[in-house]
């Protein structure tokens, strides 16, 4: 793969922004690698977390012997393992995702969001899995923790085009399958499509535990509605266009998605999920920058 294929798609500003943040799972995770999370197993490394009595077989060199000659029985004192977590990263590649030029088009800010944070997260030795989707899934890669990561990400995505409707429903139900712990599960989307069957599926991931953030990738002319002159409306999921002015119709549509949103909002608060608003004329840097330093802030209080 060459050079400029993964310079599409990893942001190096992103990258030096986020220096120094990490993505911190909440509460306990489970892991098959020491890494830097509190696990929900007991081990005998890292931080005290209580007591046990003693059965035979344990070995003696852990026993508490101040609690020895205090009670008269054996204790074994426990600890805190740490582990790695498994951050999947979902993005949608419906045809909505293809609005904007260049780099504002949200299927690009999207990827690009994608990519940089799998960097930072596989630099922080956690594992990330990548899948596409639009009515279904259309591409996975399992995860790992490992560089190379990165550019098995980026070829996927330069071989992507974006053809089809979204079905977030589906792929999401689907996808919950795939989980069998405690993991993070983040998704870059516009999410315009049905709310009440996207709710569903969020509170099938969050009935096993997992983390879940929305990503909601939006266009500024989509957020906005700054459009001048008599503009040509043409759907990208449906085979429907409408010439208008748009000074005629802003407020109404702001209006409308001044609904959508919250409706969204309410749907991530609803199911204890983050909520995350992309606009693609933002600092992608920026934008995660404060989210994990929030996150961070919220994790000290749990």
């Amino acid at each position: 793969m060459s050079s400029g294929v993964l310079s599409r798609y990893l942001d190096y500003e992103f990258l030096r922004q986020l220096s120094g943040r990490s993505l911190e799972p909440r509460g306990l995770v489970s892991g098959n690698l020491a890494g830097s999370h509190k696990s929900p197993a007991s081990g005998f490394a890292v931080e005290f977390s209580g007591h046990r009595e003693y059965v035979p077989g344990d070995d003696p060199k852990h026993i508490d012997w101040r609690v020895f000659f205090t009670r008269d029985k054996y204790f074994i004192k426990q600890y805190e393992m740490e582990t790695n977590f498994v951050c999947h990263l979902m993005l949608d590649i419906s045809k909505s995702m293809r609005y904007g030029d260049d780099g504002s088009q949200k299927m690009l800010f999207g990827s690009r969001l994608a990519v940089s944070l799998a960097h930072s997260i596989v630099r922080q030795g956690d594992k990330v899995s990548f899948t596409t989707f639009d009515t279904q899934i259309r591409g996975h890669i399992p995860a790992s923790n490992a560089l190379p990561q990165i550019i098995r990400m980026s070829q996927h995505l330069d071989e992507t085009a974006a053809e089809d409707k979204t079905d977030l429903h589906a792929c999401l139900s689907e996808f919950s399958q795939r989980m069998a712990r405690r993991e993070i599960v983040m998704i870059f989307s516009d999410f315009f499509g049905d709310l009440t069957k996207l709710e569903y599926a969020i509170q099938r991931i969050r009935f096993n535990k997992h983390d879940v953030v929305l990503v909601q990738v939006i266009h500024d002319h989509e957020l906005n509605f700054n459009l001048d002159g008599m503009t040509r409306f043409i759907g990208l999921e449906v085979d429907a266009q409408q010439i208008a002015q748009p000074a005629d119709i802003r407020k109404s549509y702001l209006q409308a998605i001044g609904r959508f949103n919250s409706e969204l909002v309410d749907i991530a608060t609803r199911n204890n999920c983050d909520h995350l608003l992309a606009c693609t004329k933002d600092n992608p840097g920026a934008i995660f920058w404060e989210y994990l330093n929030q996150r961070s802030l919220q994790n000290r209080r749990i």
